[in-house]
């Protein structure tokens, strides 16, 4: 997955167009921040990345977690942004189905 590393002074929309660049070819972009102005930037980027990809019928979602990261030798913590299309994070047909596990479980509860 193609990586975009976001600093306090990236410019939104540079960094907007590099995501919707991503995302149109590869369905998904990750981007690791470190500070609260990096994410201030991240975000402002992704609501204007969002306007870009919409009228192809993209909807932009993302997921933040933590990541342990290295900067000149010293290991920090980022803000790892993974963003998809949300159409692509959750098909359909790749839904689990529960009913088989659901009744088993049901049934090993009944009372006689």
């Amino acid at each position: 997955m193609e990586v975009l590393k976001v600093s306090g002074k990236s410019s939104p929309n540079s960094v907007a167009g590099a995501m919707a660049g991503v995302i149109r070819q590869a369905g998904s972009v990750e981007v690791h921040v470190v500070g609260a102005g990096a994410l201030n930037q991240a975000i402002k980027a992704l609501a204007i990345a969002r306007g870009y990809v919409a009228p192809a019928g993209i909807d932009l979602v993302c997921v933040p977690t933590f990541a342990d990261i290295e900067i000149d030798g010293e290991r920090r913590t980022a803000i790892r942004l993974t963003i998809d299309d949300r159409e692509r994070r959750i098909p359909e047909a790749n839904l689990l189905d529960l009913s088989g596990p659901i009744e088993a479980f049901a049934e090993a509860l009944a009372v006689d």
